[in-house]
């Protein structure tokens, strides 16, 4: 029973030091000094350096879901409408999921080594003793390049996604380019597109500020930091689904 107790008063104090960094990081956004050399590097690190990854998944993510879905729809007769199925699946869903899982294992993996290995090698107490504020410095660039940079991935793993589903649809379902795209256009609404731009947003979030607070919260040394990003990854994974079904139910409920 006591067992139960203590991880019950470790998990509250987790969330408590995860919504006081998320609150000084808001808070330092807008307040100086800003590092803008730092926010720029990091816009760089998340996103250029993760176009590759979320290109190819993208890519064989729209091809195989046109694929599959290509046979399934054979048994209704409804080929000529695989645009509409790989459309509405990237763009509303697949899209920002994928890339937020993407952007987990490799920008909250490496946010939670680098942030961990700055506190066990005492970096993060020489920054405080220089007079700098380690949020400021380090989280609030990080956190401005998730919020920003995972929507930009997420419509470029879209648009892929798309393309990948046309060339199967077109060299191995037989179906007409004209009937591919035209099925698209006529099945995407506002909503779908407003659903697949928001989400990203948040779970770039997520992403970031989950990934720093377990940096930051390190302690054991080397194996720490290896205990630290494994827990980065498995939690902002389960937090992009989890966070990602209840926008998908708040933005249903207020624009269907």
């Amino acid at each position: 029973m006591s067992f139960i107790v203590d991880e019950l008063k470790n998990g509250a104090l987790e969330v408590q030091e995860y919504v006081h960094l998320c609150a000084r990081a808001f808070r330092a956004m807008v307040t100086p000094p800003t590092y803008r050399y730092d926010i720029i590097e990091q816009f760089d690190m998340v996103g250029v350096s993760s176009l590759t990854v979320v290109l190819l998944t993208g890519f064989f993510t729209g091809a195989v879901l046109a694929l599959q879905s290509g046979l399934t729809l054979d048994q209704f007769g409804a080929r000529p409408v695989v645009g509409r199925l790989v459309s509405a699946s990237m763009i509303k869903e697949l899209g920002p999921v994928l890339t937020g899982l993407m952007l987990t294992g490799r920008v909250g993996s490496g946010i939670a080594a680098e942030l961990g290995s700055m506190v066990v090698t005492d970096q993060i107490n020489a920054l405080r003793a220089l007079g700098t504020d380690p949020v400021r410095k380090l989280v609030v660039p990080r956190m401005l390049a998730g919020i920003v940079m995972a929507p930009v991935l997420t419509v470029v793993a879209d648009f892929v996604g798309i393309v990948g589903g046309w060339i199967v649809a077109s060299f191995q379902l037989q179906v007409a380019s004209g009937i591919y795209w035209s099925s698209i256009l006529r099945a995407l609404y506002m909503q779908d597109i407003w659903m697949g731009l928001i989400k990203p947003f948040a779970l770039g979030f997520v992403i970031v500020s989950v990934a720093c607070h377990v940096g930051l919260r390190t302690s054991g040394g080397t194996q720490g930091v290896g205990r630290a990003t494994t827990v980065a990854v498995v939690t902002g994974s389960v937090g992009v689904i989890a966070v990602d079904f209840f926008i998908t139910r708040i933005l249903i409920s207020l624009m269907y």
